[in-house]
């Protein structure tokens, strides 16, 4: 009997990683995520699924963050009723983001209701914060490199992947048919990760393009870190970084420390103010098996910033003129407490908004990066003048090279391989770098098209 993949998100663009394998009568979904970015990609996120939730026998996530995981509290609501099976690390982190976007969502439909900026009548939150929790009861964690039996018959294998705390690439054997989905694919020699696990075979195989058309600075993250704060702290500046709350708050931090610990940035105050990210961070420094770090090394580098744990504390950050360092969710500037900090700091031309990785479009990070002189935060336009950059050495993401590394991996070609989680641009790039160098048959999927596996 053959399978039938469907491609229900993350094809054709970054966000919304969703994977549908069918056989005989059961259903089994790989990733679960939020489409983010361009309006009518997260108008997806509203809309009916494709089939009924509560045909759906299990999920697998590949990691947690929200472009991944984050629908599921939506598929909970709608009936879902099966288990979730993801890595413990996974589990505990999806713990920390699933709720806390839920909260986020009923602050923002509340501010929304309350300024009267909304086209929505009332604003109305995807999920609540009881969602979250309600769906978190579904979770079953699974250990890497061990199989692991799903209830429709399948066999799942996770792999350490290095992407972030808990990623993975999922190995479904259902059938005599193998497939295996990369999720996103970590860095070799990362400073705090560990690196990616090659697999050895798939019938099928699904890999992420998100840098498939480009190549990182091979530049010192660190050092490239340094000459952005103490250029803007010369200045009389402030330097905001929106960093993804899971992984690259962590990485940054990290970096921090070891500036600090060679007598750099010694009198520039840093602060962390993300609750989510302080949450993550603790999870981060339990799970030592799951990157490069000491208990003690993730301690230390987690305290060389001040936490602004409350609300009065966001404001109260903002507010101070003294020249610092503000590390703050999200990492696309979509949410969360970051956008205070911009509608403040984004108009000052002494400070700079720092970026630490991919930027999908649509979202205000990709704007200001291409140069928007203005961005829209709450209903109101705020002018751009600050220095705005991206150091995108600091992504979680493999490039071009480092996912053409871990194919390699592979001891002979799957029958199709297919590019996702990447923008049509580079996904033909490294459909055509795969095809040269590699000579496997391989293609790009569009967002809801079926194909048969036989």
């Amino acid at each position: 009997m053959n399978i039938t993949l469907s491609f229900l998100g993350g094809a054709g663009t970054v966000t919304g990683s969703k994977f549908l394998l069918q056989r005989e009568q059961h259903n089994l979904l790989i990733d679960c995520g939020l489409f983010q970015g361009f309006k009518a990609l997260r108008l997806k996120n509203w809309a009916p699924f494709p089939i009924e939730p509560r045909t759906i026998g299990s999920v697998v996530l590949t990691h947690a963050h929200l472009d991944h995981s984050g629908y599921l509290p939506v598929m909970v609501k709608r009936g879902f009723k099966g288990r979730v099976f993801c890595t413990r690390a996974t589990g505990e982190l999806c713990a920390v983001l699933l709720p806390d976007a839920g909260h986020l969502q009923e602050k923002d439909a509340d501010y929304a209701n309350r300024h009267k900026f909304s086209k929505h009548k009332p604003a109305m939150p995807l999920y609540t914060e009881q969602d979250a929790w309600a769906a978190l009861d579904q979770l079953t964690p699974a250990p890497f490199d061990e199989e692991q039996a799903l209830p429709n018959g399948a066999k799942l294998w996770f792999r350490r992947m290095g992407h972030i705390l808990g990623a993975a690439s999922a190995q479904i054997d259902w059938g005599g048919i193998t497939v295996v989905f990369s999720g996103d694919i970590g860095r070799y020699g990362d400073a705090t990760m560990v690196d990616p696990v090659s697999v050895d075979r798939a019938d099928y195989l699904l890999v992420e393009s998100t840098y498939g058309n480009r190549r990182h600075d091979k530049r010192d993250p660190a050092d490239a870190l340094a000459e952005v704060i103490s250029d803007t702290i010369g200045r009389g500046g402030t330097v905001v970084i929106p960093a993804f709350a899971v992984g690259r708050v962590q990485s940054i931090l990290f970096h921090l420390h070891a500036l600090r610990s060679k007598g750099l940035l010694a009198n520039v105050p840093i602060f962390l103010d993300s609750p989510m990210a302080v949450d993550a961070s603790e999870v981060f420094c339990r799970y030592v098996k799951d990157h490069k770090l000491s208990e003690t090394e993730c301690r230390r580098s987690c305290a060389v910033a001040e936490y602004a744990r409350s609300v009065e504390d966001s404001k109260a950050l903002t507010a101070n003129p003294v020249p610092k360092v503000i590390v703050s969710a999200s990492g696309m500037a979509t949410g969360g407490r970051v956008l205070h900090h911009l509608k403040r700091y984004a108009p000052d031309p002494k400070s700079t908004i720092l970026f630490a990785g991919f930027q999908a479009g649509g979202t205000r990070g990709a704007a200001m990066v291409s140069g928007a002189e203005s961005i829209k935060i709450h209903g109101e336009y705020v002018p751009v003048r600050a220095q705005v950059k991206n150091l995108e050495m600091l992504s979680a993401h493999a490039d071009a090279d480092e996912i053409l590394r871990w194919l390699r991996g592979f001891k002979a070609a799957p029958k199709m391989t297919y590019l996702v989680h990447g923008e049509p641009s580079a996904s033909d790039a490294l459909r055509h770098r795969i095809e040269e160098e590699l000579g496997w048959p391989c293609r790009v999927p569009d967002l809801g098209e079926k194909v048969e596996l036989t």
